[in-house]
């Protein structure tokens, strides 16, 4: 229990136990002015009676002040999960609007690969092909140059001059 609802518990026990105790002069009638008339009544009854008003009304604010605490919680927590889904709408936005220009961009990077991949092939391509054209080149030299060397070594001639024989 907390310290304030065991002190208005004792409290409480303390009222009861002193009406019980003066029960007699809680009853006994007394002359009482009103302001505008006199009543006899027994003023311990009528104190008790003011006691127990009191209570109750400050036991009906209690309670109003709790329930408005709760609805005004309550209230928050929704605006609060208001927000929170608003914040998770835009999270997840903004994580689809990355995941798309992700993929943008790697379509892009992939279709530059392709691209260069094709520049590159043809590239080798003509690699090959001019290499090919000097390798044959190369080849009709050489088939030249010992064709050339046959035909002076079956002629006996020197290489640079008129022959001798």
């Amino acid at each position: 229990m907390r310290v304030r609802t065991l002190f208005l518990f004792l409290v409480l026990a303390a009222t009861v136990a002193f009406a019980m105790l003066n029960w007699s002069a809680f009853t006994a009638p007394t002359i009482l002015s009103l302001g505008f008339g006199v009543v006899q009544a027994p003023l311990g009854m009528i104190m008790l009676g003011v006691v127990l008003a009191l209570g109750a009304m400050f036991l009906a604010y209690l309670i109003y002040m709790q329930g408005a605490a709760l609805f005004e919680a309550r209230r928050h927590n929704k605006e609060l999960q208001a927000q929170r889904d608003l914040a998770d709408k835009s999270e997840a936005s903004r994580f689809t609007e990355l995941h798309n220009f992700m993929n943008g961009e790697l379509r892009t990077m992939a279709q530059m690969n392709a691209d260069t991949r094709v520049q590159i092939l043809a590239r080798i391509e003509q690699l090959e092909q001019r290499t090919r054209l000097a390798l044959e080149e190369t080849g009709n030299s050489v088939c030249s140059t010992i064709g050339e060397l046959e035909d002076r070594i079956e002629h006996h001639r020197p290489l640079n001059g008129p022959a001798a024989h």
